[in-house]
C-alpha cells in the first residue's frame, strides 16, 4: 500500500500538463504551499489574477489598497509564521510602490517573493505605458532578483526564488513577468529548488571555532551576551536560553532580537541601542567578553564604533560571512546556523554563574527605573504617558500579544515596555525604520496567526502613511487591535529638535483629522481616550474585542524617550534626560 502511494506521488509530482505561463504562476505557488497572497492587480499581471480567481480555494488572495501595504502585510505574515510572505503587483508604479517594503524586508532579513507583472517582451525598453525597469530598481534592495520572458523558465525561477528567498540569511527576491509570457502555453512540471551553484546559504559550523568561543566565555570575569533576530530566524530559542542559563552571563537583546527569551527571564538585562536600557549600554564597554549572536553591530546599538567595546574580546556568531569584521573586529568568529552552533556552545560550555557582575546591571536598572521608568509607567502628571498604554496592555495580554510596531517614539516605548513572553512576538521595522508599517505588517501577522492577539502600536504620523489598509481590515474582518498614541507631533523628530535644534520644531506639528469618525467610516468600532481614569477600561474593552478595535490615546505632546545615546556618541555616554 505505501509502495503505491508513493509511486502515485511520484506520478503526479512527474506531470507534465499543457497550461499558459499564468497558470504555471498559480500553480507554482500552491506547490510551494502558499496559502495567503497579498496583491493589486493591474493591466500588466491581469492574466495571472485571472488564473487566480479559478484557485481561490487554494490560495487566498488579500487585495490591500496600496502596493506598498501588500508588501508589508507580506513581511507581517512572514515574520510571524516564519514562512515566505508573498506580494504580487503590476508594472509600473504598482512594481515600484513595492520597493519600500522590499528594502524594509532586505534590511530585516525577512523572506518575502513578490511578483510584478511586466510589458510583453517586444515593448521592453520603448517607454511603453506603465513599463518600468524593476529588475534595475530593486537590484540594490534585494537578495536576488530576474525577469522571465518565456514562460517555460516561469516555474524555475519562481522555484529558485523561494529557495533563495528563505535559505542562509533570508531576504526578498523579485520576479518580473512579461505579458506575454503569462498568456504563452508551456509544458509544466514543478520541481522544488533545493541547491543552486556556487550559492552556499549555510556555513559549515567549525568545532575549533565554538571551541575557542567556549574558552573565552568560560574564562570571563565580566562576558555579555547581545543576541539579534539571528536567533529568532534560526529557530534557536531553546539553545539561546540553554547557553545563557548554563553560563550564567547576562543577555542584551537588539530590538529585532526581542521576544526570543521571555522579558521576565532573570538573566534577560534589557534592550541596547539608542533608545535601549541603561545597564546594558553602559556595561557594553566594560565587560571582557562579549557575544554578539545574530546581530549585525548595527549603528544605533553601537554608537561611536571607535569607542565601542575595545576593552572586551568579541566572538560573533552569524550566518552570514558578510557581517564578520564589517563593523566591529571580532576575535572569535563562528559562522553557522544559530540552532546548530549555539547547540555545540552550550556543550562546550561550563556551568557558570557571575553574580557580582549581574549586580551590576541591577544596580543600574534601580537608577534608571528611579529617573526614567517610573515617571514612564507611573507617571504623577495630568497627561497620559505612552508608557502607561503599554503597561495596561501588558496587564490584559499577560505579554502573549504580538506587538506590532510603526517608527518613531511609540516604537521605542513599546519595545522598552511590552512584555513578551512567546517568540515572534516584535514586529517592527528595525533597520530601514519605514514609518506606515505597522498597520499593514499587522494585517499579514493577524493572518498568518489568528489565534494569536495582534496589537498594532502607531503614532499619529506613521499612522496616516498607510490609512487606506483600513479597508483592507474591513473587507477580510482581519481582528487586529489599532492603538494609535496621539502625541499631534512627528513625536521622535521633535525630541531631536528639542534637544539639538534649540526647540525649532521644523515642520513636525501635526493637525490631525477625527481618527475615531475615519475608523467608524471604515465599520471598525473606535474609541479616544484623553483620561487617565479612561484608560484601563478601554484597554479592556479593546483586548476583548473579537472585531477588529481601533483606540486613540491622547497622550503628553512634548514627553521624550529616555535613555538617549546621542548620534555619533559613545554608548558610554547614554543619557537619562
Amino acid at each position: 500500500m505505501k509502495t503505491q502511494t508513493a509511486e502515485k506521488t511520484k506520478e503526479v509530482a512527474n506531470k507534465v500538463e499543457r497550461i499558459t505561463g499564468a497558470e504555471a504562476v498559480i500553480k507554482s505557488l500552491i506547490a510551494e504551499g502558499v496559502d495567503i497572497l497579498y496583491g493589486y492587480p493591474g493591466g500588466a499581471i491581469m492574466p495571472v489574477y485571472d488564473e487566480l480567481y479559478k484557485f481561490q480555494d487554494q490560495i487566498h488572495h488579500v487585495l490591500t489598497r496600496h502596493e506598498q501595504g501588500a508588501a508589508h502585510a507580506a513581511q507581517g505574515y512572514a515574520r510571524i509564521s516564519g514562512k515566505v510572505g508573498v506580494a504580487m503587483a503590476t508594472s509600473g508604479p504598482g512594481a515600484t510602490n513595492l520597493i519600500t517594503g522590499i528594502a524594509d524586508a532586505q534590511i530585516d532579513s525577512t523572506p518575502l517573493v513578490c511578483i510584478t507583472g511586466q510589458v510583453a517582451s517586444h515593448l521592453l525598453g520603448s517607454d511603453a505605458f506603465q513599463e518600468t525597469d524593476i529588475v534595475g530598481i530593486s537590484t540594490p534592495v534585494t537578495k536576488w532578483n530576474c525577469q522571465v520572458t518565456n514562460a517555460a523558465d516561469i516555474p524555475a525561477a519562481l522555484a529558485k526564488a523561494f529557495y533563495i528567498a528563505k535559505s542562509g540569511r533570508p531576504g526578498p527576491v523579485l520576479v518580473d513577468i512579461t505579458k506575454n509570457a503569462q498568456v504563452t502555453e508551456l509544458d509544466f512540471k514543478y520541481e522544488k529548488c533545493t541547491g543552486v551553484r556556487s550559492y552556499k546559504p549555510v556555513p559549515k559550523t567549525d568545532p575549533e571555532a565554538v571551541k575557542a568561543a567556549a574558552e573565552l566565555i568560560n574564562n570571563a570575569k565580566k562576558p555579555m551576551i547581545v543576541w539579534g533576530q539571528g536567533v529568532i530566524l534560526g529557530e534557536a530559542e531553546a539553545e539561546l536560553k540553554a547557553v545563557i542559563e548554563k553560563s550564567g552571563v547576562p543577555a542584551a537583546w537588539t530590538i529585532l532580537g526581542a521576544s526570543a527569551l521571555p522579558t521576565s527571564h532573570p538573566l534577560n538585562v534589557g534592550m541596547v541601542g539608542m533608545h535601549g536600557n541603561y545597564a546594558p549600554n553602559k556595561l557594553t564597554n566594560e565587560c571582557d567578553v562579549l557575544i554578539a549572536i545574530g546581530m549585525r553591530f548595527d549603528d544605533r546599538v553601537t554608537g561611536n564604533l571607535a569607542t565601542y567595546a575595545k576593552q572586551a574580546k568579541v566572538i560573533h556568531f552569524d550566518i552570514d560571512p558578510a557581517e564578520i569584521d564589517k563593523n566591529v573586529k571580532t576575535d572569535v568568529a563562528v559562522l553557522g546556523n544559530s540552532k546548530e552552533s549555539l547547540a555545540m556552545l552550550v556543550d562546550a560550555l561550563k556551568e557558570n554563574s557571575h553574580e557580582a557582575w549581574l549586580q551590576e546591571f541591577k544596580d543600574l536598572y534601580k537608577i534608571e527605573f528611579e529617573k526614567v521608568i517610573k515617571n514612564d509607567l507611573e507617571p504623577t502628571k495630568e497627561g497620559l504617558t505612552m508608557g502607561e498604554v503599554l503597561k495596561q496592555i501588558n496587564m490584559e495580554s499577560k505579554g502573549q500579544a504580538a506587538i506590532v510596531s510603526d517608527v518613531g517614539q511609540h516604537q521605542m516605548i513599546a519595545c522598552r515596555y511590552a512584555d513578551f513572553n512567546v517568540t515572534k512576538s516584535n514586529i517592527t521595522s528595525g533597520g530601514l525604520g519605514t514609518m506606515g508599517f505597522a498597520l499593514p505588517a499587522a494585517i499579514g501577522a493577524k493572518m498568518a496567526a489568528p489565534e494569536r492577539e495582534v496589537v498594532a502600536i502607531i503614532g499619529d504620523g506613521g499612522y496616516q502613511m498607510n490609512i487606506q489598509e483600513l479597508g483592507t481590515i474591513f473587507q477580510t474582518k482581519a481582528a487586529v487591535k489599532i492603538v494609535v498614541l496621539n502625541n499631534e507631533f512627528l513625536g521622535m523628530v521633535r525630541q531631536w529638535q528639542q534637544l539639538f535644534f534649540d526647540k525649532r520644531y521644523a515642520s513636525t506639528e501635526m493637525t490631525n483629522p477625527n481618527f475615531v469618525a475615519i475608523a467608524e467610516g471604515y465599520y471598525i468600532k473606535a474609541k479616544r481616550v484623553t483620561k487617565r481614569e479612561e484608560l484601563a477600561d478601554a484597554v479592556k474593552e479593546m483586548m476583548a474585542s473579537k472585531e477588529s478595535y481601533f483606540l486613540e490615546v491622547c497622550v503628553e505632546k512634548e514627553d521624550n524617550v529616555f535613555p538617549m545615546i546621542p548620534t555619533g556618541a559613545s554608548v558610554s555616554d547614554v543619557r537619562l534626560s
